[in-house]
């Protein structure tokens, strides 16, 4: 799904090199992650002044447990103060808030705290906003299925479809990955079936508003063709423009 303008409706990033910006500072690799909030909450505002209707962002996979055990503490006291600042911000914004992974492993403090901010912000519409936090895409097909079979369904293209963590909205038109690594890192295997993927070589820190405009020119360019022909997709689009 694309928006009018080439822009597309459903932008997932893997915000990768928090680390590696506090390292070449010679600063704590927290620092990073701090700084990379600030990021992220720029790039929050930068999508909704865009129109863009979905922002799903990769927070903590489930192999980031493998982290030192300070750095891994320092993640999960950041996400209990964004939950207690950001959320009231996010709501009066209009924006949806989901946090997206397993939980079994988290503290009830921290649970208790999702809960309430998906709660909080259940009636806002002006665009979600999907936080993969100890998620993995491996993890997301398994549970899937295993749901269907509790159930006693059968596992089929479209009943896994409906049982993703994500099926509450649509698959992403574009997936950027920061830091200049080129993988997708256990992120949205499912859903990146048709993504358009662009890799930019800035660190998370320093991702700003310029350089979520160029991954969204680059989108823009490109021939989404889902299966078919240039000619095919040339045909179609002059019929829905007729």
């Amino acid at each position: 799904m694309t928006s009018p303008g080439g822009l597309p409706h459903h932008i997932a990033i893997v915000m990768d090199g928090n680390g590696r910006w506090a390292t070449k500072r010679f600063l704590p690799r927290l620092a990073g992650h701090r700084q990379g909030m600030e990021s992220l909450r720029r790039c929050i505002r930068a999508c909704l002044d865009r129109g863009v209707g979905v922002l799903t962002v990769f927070a903590f996979s489930s192999e980031n447990w493998n982290r030192p055990a300070d750095e891994v503490s320092g993640l999960m006291e950041l996400l209990a103060m964004a939950l207690g600042k950001e959320i009231p911000r996010l709501h009066a914004d209009g924006v949806q808030v989901h946090f997206v992974g397993e939980r079994s492993g988290l503290s009830d403090k921290v649970r208790a705290g999702l809960d309430a901010a998906e709660a909080t912000t259940a009636g806002n519409s002006k665009m979600v906003l999907n936080v993969c936090f100890n998620y993995g895409g491996r993890w997301d097909i398994a549970q899937a299925a295993a749901r269907l079979a509790s159930q006693g369904q059968p596992i089929t293209e479209l009943a896994l479809n409906g049982a993703m963590a994500l099926a509450h909205v649509a698959d992403p038109d574009l997936i950027i990955r920061t830091g200049g690594e080129m993988r997708v890192s256990n992120f949205l295997l499912w859903q990146a079936a048709y993504s358009e993927l662009v890799f930019s070589d800035k660190l998370w820190p320093d991702f700003d508003e310029a350089e979520l405009d160029r991954a969204i020119a680059e989108f823009a360019g490109r021939e989404r063709r889902y299966g078919q022909t240039s000619a095919q997709v040339a045909a179609d689009s002059g019929q829905k423009a007729a």
